[in-house]
């Protein structure tokens, strides 16, 4: 079983765009061992190796536009092929996305907030 460390660029991009939302409630924490970003405690963002995984829905506009992506497919941090279905895993490759995949997420948790 490989470490699954993230690239350097990865987590370059991962630093910054935890920067770029600082103030909007996300923070750096755990998920299953790697670094994720948080919203209320709960993990909306993930980065396994140098793909960056985001909670944005299933049934989200972001997740379609997300799916198009090269190489982007349902998030599996077990690599176990047991995919979270609300979650997009998307590629180094297209981390330009990364950041507004990030805001979808964080929209779709105080969406999340907002149900009874």
């Amino acid at each position: 079983m490989s470490m699954q460390f993230p690239t350097p660029e990865a987590m370059g991009e991962f630093q910054r765009i935890a920067r770029a939302t600082l103030g909007e409630g996300i923070v750096e924490g755990k998920m299953f061992g790697k670094d994720a970003l948080k919203y209320e405690s709960k993990a909306i963002a993930c980065l396994l190796e140098d793909v960056m995984g985001f909670k944005v829905g299933r049934d989200s506009e972001a997740m379609r536009t997300a799916m198009a992506y090269p190489g982007a497919e349902l998030f599996d941090p077990s690599g176990q092929g047991r995919p979270f279905r609300d979650w997009v895993g998307v590629p180094e490759s297209s981390m330009s996305h990364w950041e507004t995949l990030l805001r979808a997420a964080l929209t779709a948790a105080h969406a999340a907030d907002d149900e009874p």
